[in-house]
């Protein structure tokens, strides 16, 4: 098993406390670094991607742009980057906006991440990993927020929490069309 495939255990405050295989963590529900990330296009437009079938959870749900787990010798914003790159070859600027811990039951999985927030903008070409994404799509802000609510199903639960909690800043930076 290579290094990527490993996640950065911490504690509550996200201090390192080791490493673990990946899919042992989401099966253990053990606390572990992830970053996720929001992008918007000029018009203020979210990128959204829907997860590949092929994904051991959550597969064919709607998520934010990009989400992951930084490498243990990366950051969580250089790791944000690399997976923008590797999941939809898109290459931009991001600024952190928050964090946000859960845990969550997703299938026979958990989520329980100490998870650091990022934004961006983006109008170029978007390259799709078919690994990775089966569809790319842009919306509107306040469209998504109603469809999260009527279509809960249709989405990932991180997605859904983050929605929750960081609506009004997601709003703001929609606005913003500049870092």
């Amino acid at each position: 098993m290579s290094k990527n495939d490993f996640v950065v255990i911490v504690d509550r405050k996200n201090r390192k406390i080791g490493e673990i295989d990946k899919l042992i963590a989401h099966e253990k529900g053990v606390l572990h670094r992830a970053f996720s990330v929001f992008i918007f296009d000029s018009d203020g437009n979210l990128i959204l991607q829907r997860r590949a079938a092929n994904k051991y959870h959550s597969p064919l749900l709607w998520s934010n742009t990009c989400c992951g787990h930084p490498r243990s010798d990366e950051s969580f914003k250089s790791g944000a980057l690399r997976r923008l790159n590797e999941e939809l070859g898109i290459k931009c600027k991001i600024k952190k906006f928050g964090t946000i811990t859960y845990n969550l039951k997703v299938g026979d999985l958990i989520e329980h991440e100490y998870n650091t927030l990022f934004y961006g903008f983006y109008d170029g070409e978007i390259k799709p990993n078919p690994d990775e994404v089966a569809e790319v799509k842009k919306v509107n802000l306040d469209f998504l927020l109603e469809d999260v609510k009527k279509n809960p199903q249709n989405y990932t639960k991180w997605f859904i929490l983050i929605l929750e909690r960081y609506s009004k800043d997601l709003k703001k930076i929609s606005r913003a069309k500049n870092l």
